[in-house]
């Protein structure tokens, strides 16, 4: 039988050659991060060696920084918008602990409509400015039962709830590997370092496993059931997708969690959002001399 007898062929075979050759536009291309860097470097020329994320509530981490630029979201070509409360939205360049450092004060989740590659964007251009070393704090439910409201911890490991993945899709194997590996997603160096400025400064500072889900309800009583049973033991919705990009470019990565509820299914009282704030920004100092300690010490 031959081809002109069946012309949709051709176009099969078109279509097959197109899939094989075609790179789709993506939201973390390397022309975005270009332009979003270009337009930062034009405020803050210094190349950071490390980039920070501020979660919920701990934006005030910013104070110790020696601020040598600001720089709104919204000035940032491709920068998602912050529209969660204590999330100021903007860049803050300049010094911290005697190193160079850009700080995302807020950042952005799935559950305000982001996709993951919209969420971890910023960290694709935290990297393209110098970075080598992300620190990304949160604040989350503590289900440890030995653990208490206001505990720090430094994330040993993460299990990714959130139902994606920000690498899906075509892979720039300029930004890292289609497969990175992710047997060692926070950096042990930079864990024992916490723990070594820890117990210097006296602080109790927990380690385990961060669980990530999508929000933004909180979880019910069988879901926490749920997640401790798979070893987690604290939960947010946050931090996982921002350490997968992180990691996907060679990204060493330091991650901190502030335990702003207890989600003890037997002993479960209601949370709210002034009380989780108030609870993280409570730990603040302690967790901003933990920060700045490690990075004195780089």
């Amino acid at each position: 039988m031959s081809d002109q007898t069946h012309p949709s062929l051709h176009a099969t075979q078109e279509l097959r050659a197109m899939s094989r050759t075609t790179v789709l536009p993506a939201p973390h291309g390397v022309e975005r991060i270009a332009a979003a860097v270009q337009a930062i470097r034009e405020r803050f020329a210094e190349v950071p060696g490390e980039a920070l994320i501020l979660g919920t509530g701990l934006g005030d981490l910013a104070s110790r920084i020696d601020v040598r630029a600001v720089i709104d979201y919204a000035d940032i070509p491709h920068f998602p918008l912050s529209t969660v409360e204590s999330h100021a939205g903007r860049l803050l360049c300049g010094t911290l602990g005697g190193r160079t450092v850009v700080a995302m004060q807020g950042r952005f989740h799935r559950y305000e409509g982001y996709t993951l590659q919209e969420v971890t964007f910023p960290v694709r251009v935290l990297q393209a400015l110098g970075a080598t070393t992300l620190v990304v704090s949160n604040a989350c439910g503590g289900m440890h039962p030995l653990w208490q409201r206001g505990d720090i911890m430094v994330i040993a490991d993460h299990i990714n709830l959130l139902g994606d993945n920000p690498l899906i899709g075509p892979n720039d194997d300029a930004l890292g590997p289609r497969f990175p590996d992710m047997s060692q997603p926070y950096d042990a160096a930079l864990r024992a370092l916490a723990h070594e400025v820890a117990r210097a400064q006296q602080l109790t500072l927990r380690e385990g496993v961060y669980v990530a889900v999508a929000g933004p309800n909180l979880e019910t009583r069988a879901e926490y059931r749920m997640l401790r049973t798979l070893g987690a033991d604290v939960v947010g919705m946050s931090t996982v997708p921002e350490v997968i990009v992180a990691r996907h470019g060679g990204m060493r990565v330091l991650g901190l969690s502030i335990i702003t509820d207890m989600c003890l299914p037997d002993a479960l009282v209601e949370a709210t959002v002034d009380e989780i704030i108030a609870v993280a920004n409570a730990a603040q100092p302690r967790l901003t001399a933990l920060v700045t300690g490690v990075l004195e010490r780089l």
